[in-house]
């Protein structure tokens, strides 16, 4: 009788359920141990209900700030100027019963491919425990919800079980009033005036959202800008609309605590200051899901902020343990954990792979306008870890960038000296994350700056950008400018 590779998940989010499918499409026995549904967080309280959320705050942000310049009419018969400042309104209500429907359909899709695959899925809690048998294997223990506990034995175990939002003692989330990105969906009612308490990613896309619904926003940075991981020049852009839209950005103000006072909560700044409104968002970063699953005592290194250890190919210090995605601390990206997921099966199946290489991942911050960037920073750039040239071609050149009325933006390419390869670029524009596709190609496959120039784009389209910006790094890499 042929031996069946035994393979078990620990958490079913994108690291866990792209694991899932590759193991089965190899022919091992796959068995994926989840608490809350697959997809976790990710589809479930984060990227699905967020982006969400997003797409109708995009909309309304696109009508209300083009619709008079592009010469479009609001059939409406209240006088011109008597009319309110927001063109169209929003059920905030009606937007979130939309978002959860669509991630628990999300949810139900993952599941269904993965039985289809032949995985198996079990609802509970999965730990790892201590030792290896004589053959190499390892036991996880599954604790149900009614406390059942049932004991499945493993060739290689995948840890897959995300993050969840970090907390300030001072500013505990109560799900009304004071909130985490997990718990917005179930306001009724868009807040009236909405304190955000954090300025990273989370943070800058929730702020951005709110205001474009409606909502009075204040943006709390602990930093002397809003997005301090990001471009400079693109935190720059965003934090100018963010103003310009009427945002109250408080640069360098770390948030202390935050209390509800009657139906107000009352926000008090490290330095004394205070500030009020009817709703506050904490987005002051995530905690690792590894506490009481038993890895330190099965071998496997947590670092400091306790996420797991992993080497590019997904290995812990555990043989036999791998992981992926926000447990591990490398990228808080969906597309990097299905990636590491992937990896780590392919590597324990013995199938050809390659290891997880950070410099060709591409990211998206969804405000409006969108940031994307792949491969080498500015950052690194200016500190000497990459010689490279770099041009930046504002949007506002950009013909059908002028037919849309779009304003704000910039394409930014970076290339090496000598061969004219690209290393990276930047993307600030909407629709970023599409935009952001062939300069991630580019970067994965060493293309040069000539080749990026002498590829044909549509005119006129926001792409065509990309090639003006490669026509003018050839240019400077030839001395023709």
């Amino acid at each position: 009788m042929e031996y069946v590779t035994r393979i078990v998940i620990i958490g079913g989010g994108p690291g866990g359920y792209e694991a899932a499918l590759v193991a089965a499409s190899l022919g091992a026995e796959v068995t994926v141990v989840d608490c809350d549904g697959l997809g976790g967080a990710s589809v479930l309280t984060d990227c699905v209900p967020s982006k969400t959320l997003i797409a109708t705050a995009e909309v309304m942000t696109t009508f209300d700030s083009s619709y008079e310049e592009l010469g479009i009419i609001v059939e409406d018969d209240t006088p011109y100027n008597e009319r309110p400042a927001r063109v169209v309104g929003v059920d905030l209500g009606k937007v979130n019963r939309r978002v959860k429907r669509l991630a628990l359909a999300q949810s139900h899709d993952i599941t269904a491919s993965v039985t289809r695959a032949g995985g198996r899925v079990m609802r509970g809690r999965g730990r790892l425990e201590p030792g290896q048998a004589p053959d190499g294997s390892r036991k996880v223990t599954v604790t149900a919800a009614d406390g059942t506990t049932e004991g499945l034995i493993a060739d290689a175990v995948l840890i897959a079980t995300g993050a969840h939002p970090r907390e300030i003692p001072d500013a505990l989330p109560d799900g009304e009033r004071i909130l985490n990105w997990t718990q917005v969906y179930d306001l009724d009612e868009l807040p009236e005036e909405l304190i955000v308490v954090g300025s990273g990613v989370t943070g800058a896309e929730f702020a951005g959202a709110y205001q474009a619904l409606g909502s009075r926003v204040t943006l709390v940075s602990s930093r002397d800008r809003v997005l301090p991981g990001e471009d400079p020049d693109a935190a720059a852009v965003l934090e100018d609309v963010f103003r310009r839209r009427g945002m109250n950005v408080m640069a360098r103000s770390r948030a202390q605590s935050a209390k509800r006072v009657g139906d107000r909560v009352e926000v008090t700044l490290a330095d004394g200051r205070t500030i009020s409104g009817t709703h506050c968002l904490m987005a002051v970063g995530s905690i690792p899901n590894t506490e009481g699953m038993g890895l330190e005592g099965a071998g496997v290194k947590l670092t400091e902020s306790g996420h797991v250890w992993t080497d590019k190919v997904s290995r812990t210090s555990a043989p036999g343990v791998y992981a992926a995605g926000d447990c591990t601390g490398v990228f808080a990206l969906a597309s990097v954990a299905a990636m590491q997921g992937r990896i780590a099966m392919y590597h324990f199946l013995g199938d050809a792979v390659a290891p997880l290489n950070l410099k060709t991942v591409s990211a998206n911050v969804f405000t409006d306008p969108e940031i994307a960037t792949v491969g080498y920073s500015q950052a690194d750039v200016d500190a000497g870890k990459i010689d490279a040239r770099v041009v930046k071609l504002p949007l506002l050149r950009n013909p059908r960038a002028k037919m849309q009325g779009i304003r704000d933006g910039f394409v930014k390419l970076f290339c090496r000296p000598g061969t004219g390869i690209v290393v990276g670029g930047v993307v600030v524009s909407p629709r970023a994350s599409e935009l952001i596709h062939p300069i991630s190609i580019a970067v994965d496959n060493n293309l040069t700056v000539e080749q990026i120039a002498s590829a044909f784009t549509v005119y006129p389209s926001l792409s065509g950008s990309i090639a003006e910006v490669a026509r003018q790094l050839h240019a400077r890499k030839t001395g023709s400018e």
